[in-house]
């Protein structure tokens, strides 16, 4: 596997990184609590506490040796975390089931999907908001059931509360239990603005393939279309940025936990023309964590030597740790990384100038004549901002 390019010391090449990683991956236990006698209680605590890792490591330790003999702290981590994960499970089953009542199915995106119907552990479910899906039939119907269930339309986006367009809506509901929550309406599987509608799965689709989870109004993505949905995300987030390793974790659990068919994985990939982002999104947890990809899968997917290089140069500056205290990209290398992430120049380009549909729906382009008017914009906003379609 890409021995010429790199190898896991090259990412990370001390304790307290290994420590991280071994807290990321699947089993471990020993690992973990002989790299945690290592480095220390403190040092490791707040290595943990930097990536958000601290009911991870907790529960490593917790099992590897008796509960009583850890320090406080990181009980009382992994508790609050299993509390406020456990409530936010409870609040997706309310939506499931009030949703359910109106005819309106609802799939559970990511690490809610994870937590809710694959994980056996909430506890080391850590998340900052619920995210589910719904048909973009379905929409405006499950936004008025969300209302009717206390939730406020709110953003932390650029676009305005009330539009859409971009993929979704965002909410939040003040609870006893998880304080302030925030939610995530969409009928778009991914809707990041390096990713255009036609390299996502349509709702509709994956509504079809999706599955029942036990106990719950709630759906789950089809196993493959699941991984597909998780590593177009972690390519989002261009597989470093905030929550960092931690978006490594859901690749490994759909790996571990569910039965993957991966020729329908790859032929899903391959229509959807994302073979270097996935690529990226398999590969790096593979190296770092020990995730089972297989490696004909790997083959399959694996970009040029030339942009494998270029990929893994620009994540090597960029640095896997402490993802919200440093700067990853500057303008020019995260362009620069996005674009190289493209199959080709085809894809490229539409992704720059979008048909004139989603033109009209997002930028208001009533004619034909003001479409170069709106490309500006559009390359603007690229060039500027991190948000949008």
């Amino acid at each position: 596997m890409d021995e010429e390019l790199t190898t896991r010391r090259e990412f990370a090449c001390g304790d307290v990184e290994a420590l991280l990683l071994a807290a990321c991956a699947n089993g471990d236990q020993e690992l973990v609590v002989s790299l945690y006698e290592k480095v220390g209680d403190d040092t490791a605590w707040q290595a943990a506490c930097a990536h958000e890792l601290e009911s991870h490591i907790a529960h490593k330790l917790m099992h590897a040796r008796s509960a009583e003999r850890m320090p406080q702290r990181w009980r009382e981590a992994h508790q609050r975390v299993a509390v406020r994960i456990g409530a936010y499970m409870d609040l997706l089953d309310e939506m499931a089931a009030a949703l359910h009542e109106q005819g309106i199915p609802m799939i559970a995106l990511k690490n809610a999907g994870i937590a809710r119907g694959i994980y056996p552990c909430v506890g080391c479910c850590p998340m900052g908001d619920l995210d589910i899906l719904v048909r973009n039939s379905d929409f405006w119907r499950a936004h008025e059931v969300l209302l009717g269930l206390g939730y406020t339309c709110s953003t932390r986006s650029f676009y305005q509360a009330g539009d859409a367009v971009a993929g979704g809506l965002e909410y939040q509901r003040e609870t006893g239990q998880a304080g302030k929550v925030w939610l995530e309406l969409q009928w778009r599987a991914v809707a990041g603005r390096w990713i255009q509608r036609s390299q996502e799965p349509g709702a509709d689709d994956l509504m079809a393939r999706s599955v029942p989870i036990d106990g719950s109004h709630a759906r789950l993505f089809s196993p493959e279309d699941n991984l597909l949905q998780v590593c177009l995300h972690t390519a989002k987030h261009s597989y470093l940025r905030a929550p960092g390793l931690r978006l490594h974790t859901d690749v490994e659990r759909l790996v571990r936990g569910t039965r993957i068919d991966w020729d329908v994985f790859l032929s899903l990939v391959r229509k959807l023309k994302v073979r270097t982002a996935v690529y990226l999104s398999l590969w790096l947890p593979s190296l770092l964590i020990g995730t089972p990809v297989p490696p004909y899968v790997l083959a399959e997917l694996r970009p040029s030597a030339a942009k494998r290089r270029r990929l893994v140069r620009h994540l090597q500056q960029a640095g896997f740790f402490y993802p919200n205290v440093e700067r990853k990209f500057t303008r020019k290398n995260y362009m620069l990384f996005c674009i190289s992430l493209y199959d080709d120049v085809s894809s490229l380009l539409r992704a720059v100038f979008p048909d004139k549909t989603s033109m009209r729906e997002y930028y208001g382009a009533s004619h034909t004549l003001t479409l170069p008017y709106h490309y500006v914009r559009r390359i603007v906003d690229l060039t500027f901002r991190r948000a949008g379609f």
